[in-house]
């Protein structure tokens, strides 16, 4: 019963009340309408096929446009209302414009070394053209001079992230999409209070929802107390607005612009494995330390003179140059992806490490819901000769997308995608490998909302030592994990079942 109360007491339950309640007001004032009146029932049929008609010439994903276009066909007076509240992908012009005047102002100092690229061009044409993608596309430069260490897991990264922490000289910008107290968050709030009192600049971003439930509605206060400078992203409020549809699900950390860190691993005790929920949790994560870590500082600033609406000058965080102390080891790309524009990039990144695959291509996802674009693309590489595995959580932790994520497992098996489960817990990283030459790793799943709502982030490596030690882990993860064979997929399911999975597929992009 406690727990009953806690919940109905809660932020998320109250907002999530306030919100569903004004959507079923809203549906009702347009069901009694058209009840009494034909012109009105006439005219929301007519509303519901000139949405219907914006929504087929839009340039969008086709899987998106089949849920929206079934959805309000199918229930005019319910698809009408929400289409127009949290279907128009993008987000508000006022907003579009403040975020891209940030990005511009950083863009005019972080540029393209000319002579990396050359030398990229020389060793590999390949890793050249997704390389170009993101700096044309992404304003993502391409970088040398960079160390970078792969971690398998949360408890392996977290104790390098708190030493790096401890020495940090200048500043500290941390940015996650969840934040959760317990051991993990007491102990980096510990060494950052710690760094206050040193001098050190320290900033967080957080996502409003992804904190919401997690923690109390004004915990930043306690932060602000120790010094540590806050700002929420998109704050949740009790609204119908498309902009709530947006998240910062970007996991970044950048110290004195020398040292980064990005992958998976958010700030909660699950992820380093101090409480257990699904099982063993396995995330990744990727140290950056050298040239590249200026445009993960680059990338949290653009975030926060957003949100606190302020202008600052990139140049007056950047590091002394630092080739003669750094080796190059490979190129490091740092990237994000944002819903301004009509750019997948995250999404593009994915598909060309895909198409361009020759021996193989291996991706962990906690999530799959692939749109037609993945799924041709993971067939037609698998029909080619490619080694393509994939490998998802034994145990979910959300049971309607676990769900989903099995209804894809017959088609892509039959075009000989491997599929694994893996069995020790949930595998929450985002990681792909292809051809002992290419890896990304960041926060970017294989779902719509990280590949078309969400604000994401990766890293692209060409030659560099995570390449290795990543598909060492993949290579460890598929002994661990149980294999999807082709029996297994074709067992017959119930008439209601294969219905209920078509269903989920078809409003997938709505989820």
């Amino acid at each position: 019963m406690k727990k009953v109360i806690k919940l109905l007491l809660s932020r998320m339950f109250i907002i999530a009340f306030m919100v569903f309640l004004q959507l079923g007001w809203v549906v009702l004032i347009l069901y009694d309408a058209s009840r009494k009146s034909d012109i009105v029932q006439a005219l929301i049929h007519i509303l519901s096929l000139v949405i219907v008609m914006l929504v087929l010439q839009r340039w969008n994903n086709p899987s998106i446009k089949l849920g929206w276009v079934f959805l309000i066909l199918a229930v005019p007076l319910v698809g009408v209302p929400v289409y127009l509240i949290f279907g128009r992908k993008g987000l508000t012009k006022k907003t579009r414009l403040r975020m891209n005047e940030a990005s511009k102002d950083m863009e005019r100092t972080v540029v393209q070394n000319p002579k990396v690229w050359e030398h990229l061009s020389a060793l590999d044409e390949r890793a050249l053209v997704q390389s170009n993608y993101l700096l044309k596309k992404a304003n993502a430069p391409v970088y040398e001079h960079t160390h970078t260490t792969y971690f398998t897991c949360g408890e392996e990264m977290f104790p390098r992230m708190l030493e790096d922490i401890r020495q940090a000289k200048r500043y500290i910008f941390l940015e996650y999409f969840i934040l959760d107290r317990g051991q993990m968050y007491d102990q980096l709030v510990d060494a950052l209070a710690e760094r206050v009192r040193a001098g050190v600049e320290v900033r967080l971003i957080y996502d409003d929802f992804g904190c919401m439930g997690k923690m109390p509605a004004h915990f930043y206060r306690e932060l602000q107390q120790k010094g540590i400078k806050c700002a929420a992203f998109n704050t949740v409020r009790p609204i119908m607005a498309i902009i709530m549809n947006h998240r910062d699900h970007r996991k970044l950390l950048s110290i004195d612009g020398t040292i980064s860190y990005t992958g998976g691993i958010n700030i909660a005790d699950e992820y380093v494995n101090r409480i257990d929920r699904f099982g063993y949790w396995k995330d990744t994560g990727v140290r950056m330390e050298g040239d590249a870590s200026i445009s993960v500082t680059r990338y949290f600033l653009e975030m926060w003179d957003y949100i606190v609406n302020t202008k600052e000058e990139l140049g007056d965080f950047l590091p002394e140059p630092m080739p003669d102390s750094i080796e190059s080891q490979g190129f490091v790309q740092p990237y994000v992806d944002t819903p301004l524009d009509a750019e997948n990039v995250g999404e593009n990144v994915y598909l060309n490490l895909i198409n361009r695959a020759t021996r193989y291509v291996y991706f962990f996802t906690p999530y799959l819901v692939l749109d037609q674009e993945l799924m041709i693309a993971f067939e037609n590489a698998a029909k080619s000769g490619v080694d393509v595995r994939l490998v998802l959580p034994g145990i979910p932790d959300k049971k309607l997308v676990y769900c989903l994520s099995r209804s894809h497992y017959k088609k892509l098996v039959e075009a000989g995608v491997k599929i694994y489960e893996y069995t020790p817990g949930f595998l929450h990283a985002k990681c792909a490998v292809c051809d002992d030459e290419y890896a990304t790793v960041g926060s970017i799943n294989l779902d719509y909302r990280s590949l078309y709502l969400h604000f994401e982030c990766g890293v692209f490596m060409v030659h560099t030592p995570v390449v290795k030690s990543l598909y060492d882990d993949f290579d460890r993860v598929f002994r661990e994990s149980k294999q999807i064979t082709p029996e297994m997929c074709q067992r017959k399911h119930p008439f209601v079942v294969e219905l209920f999975y078509t269903f989920l597929r078809l409003i997938a992009p709505l989820l």
